[in-house]
C-alpha cells in the first residue's frame, strides 16, 4: 500500500513539474492531455510563469515563434480561452513572415551590467534595461524611448510580449519595418482584446 501511494505520489510531482515548464507559443514536450491542457492555461497568463532572477535572462536570444498571452486569468476567459491565444499566435505568424522576421534578423542579448542589445527585422538597436523579477515586467531604454514588456518562461526559452502600443514602437522604431499594413495588424491583435500582449518566443 505504501509503495503504491509512493508511486502516486511520484506521478503527480511529475505532471506538476512537466506543466510548469511549458509556455505559450510552444508545443508541450509531453503527450498527456492533461499535461497539454494544464500547459496551455498555466502559459496563457503573464504572472503563471515567470522567469525568476535576473540570472535567468542573461545571454543572447534568437527568434524562435511568435508568442501571445493576457495579463490575467479573467481577461483570458473573457478573450475565449486558449482558443484566442492560439488564434492570435496564428496570425501574428502570418505577420512576422510578411514583414520578413526570422531567427537571423531578430534577436536579444541582456547582460549583467544591465546592458541590453538587439535586433528587429535587422536593424540593431541598444541601451539598458530594468527587470522585475517578482512581475515579470521588463522595460528597455534607448537613446529616444522606453519600451515596456513582460517576461515568461516558456519551453523552450523566454517569451517577450508587449502591449499594442509598446509593440508597434518596438517594429517600426526600432525596427524601421516599413510594411505599414503587418505593423498594423500586429497592433490591432493586442488591441483587440483587453490585457492581451504579444510579442515574441525567444530561445538560446
Amino acid at each position: 500500500m505504501k509503495k503504491t501511494v509512493m508511486t502516486l505520489f511520484a506521478a503527480m510531482v511529475l505532471m506538476l513539474s512537466s506543466c510548469m515548464t511549458t509556455g505559450f507559443g510552444t508545443t508541450p514536450t509531453t503527450t498527456s492531455t492533461t499535461n497539454d491542457v494544464l500547459g496551455s492555461v498555466l502559459g496563457a497568463v503573464l504572472s503563471n510563469v515567470l522567469f525568476g532572477g535576473q540570472s535567468g535572462i542573461l545571454g543572447s536570444w534568437n527568434y524562435n515563434a511568435p508568442s501571445a498571452a493576457f495579463t490575467t486569468e479573467k481577461t483570458l476567459t473573457k478573450a475565449g480561452g486558449n482558443a484566442a491565444v492560439a488564434n492570435m499566435n496564428s496570425s501574428l505568424a502570418s505577420n512576422y513572415s510578411s514583414i520578413g522576421i526570422n531567427r537571423s534578423n531578430t534577436s536579444f542579448t541582456f547582460l549583467a551590467d544591465n546592458k541590453f542589445s538587439a535586433k528587429v527585422n535587422g536593424i540593431p538597436f541598444s541601451g539598458t534595461y530594468v527587470y522585475n523579477s517578482q512581475n515579470g515586467e521588463i522595460s528597455l531604454r534607448t537613446s529616444t524611448e522606453t519600451i515596456k514588456g513582460n517576461v515568461t518562461k516558456t519551453a523552450k526559452g523566454m517569451g517577450l510580449m508587449f502591449d499594442a502600443t509598446q509593440m508597434a514602437n518596438l517594429l517600426q522604431k526600432e525596427g524601421k519595418v516599413s510594411n505599414t499594413a503587418a505593423v498594423q495588424a500586429v497592433s490591432k491583435l493586442a488591441k483587440s482584446t483587453d490585457g492581451a500582449r504579444v510579442g515574441f518566443e525567444l530561445t538560446k
